[in-house]
């Protein structure tokens, strides 16, 4: 898993859209370009070369030069590629989310007290430091917040409030059956990276599974010590 990229004017967006545009991919019967994807979501173009930069690198999507016999810049196209069969063609992840779940579980005397802390622990490798005697803002924490759980797969989207909506669980079966291990790891990643960022807020309370694939972070201020 890499680290998060630094901000920019994209952050913000990062995770509630590149989803969409491998969406409208793998939706249309042809290769679309960017002013085309750009139209249908509603999107800045660059916004949209953005997530296609990183789709492409990610072998998601395939990207084609086409002149179509015209003169001047030649018109690029992005296809999305076929997905392959996780199980058959890469390790089984799941299989091993289990073994650790289930590790964890009748290990310790506290599995969520413990989870968490090995998730505090990774969302403070990934997320991103100020610099000395500075924090981050609350808008851009809860922006790099949203990039770093897109990069490990959740699908955020922000909604009214102070909520982060998680369309996406990459472990969705292991945190049914385990959810005090694996939503715990889930909450603390998310501690942990706004402790990093030391950013004026923190994740409350994750609630699992509100609907069948969808689970809510709630981003609570930061109480000062009184």
């Amino acid at each position: 898993m890499s680290r998060p990229t630094t901000g920019g004017a994209h952050r913000g967006q990062r995770g509630t859209s590149r989803a969409e545009v491998l969406a409208a991919l793998r939706d249309a019967p042809d290769a679309l370009d960017v002013q085309a994807i750009s139209r249908m979501l509603d999107l800045h173009a660059n916004t949209v070369r953005f997530h296609l930069d990183h789709l492409v690198a990610d072998e998601l999507v395939e990207r084609s030069v086409r002149t179509e016999g015209r003169r001047g810049r030649p018109r690029a196209t992005y296809a999305a590629l076929p997905t392959t069969d996780i199980d058959e063609d890469q390790r089984n992840y799941r299989l091993l989310a289990e073994i650790l779940a289930g590790f964890v579980a009748n290990t310790h005397a506290d599995p969520s007290a413990a989870s968490r802390d090995a998730g505090r622990a990774w969302g403070s490798y990934l997320a991103e430091e100020p610099p000395p005697h500075r924090e981050t803002a609350a808008e851009d924490a809860v922006n790099q917040l949203t990039a770093l759980l897109d990069d490990v797969g959740f699908a955020p989207r922000r909604s009214d409030g102070n909520q982060i909506r998680l369309e996406h669980c990459p472990f969705r079966e292991v945190a049914a059956d385990r959810p005090d291990v694996v939503c715990s790891v889930h909450l603390g990643l998310m501690q942990g990276a706004l402790e990093k960022m030391r950013a004026p807020m923190r994740t409350g309370r994750l609630l699992p599974f509100v609907e069948p694939s969808l689970c809510i972070a709630e981003i609570e201020p930061e109480i000062e010590p009184g």
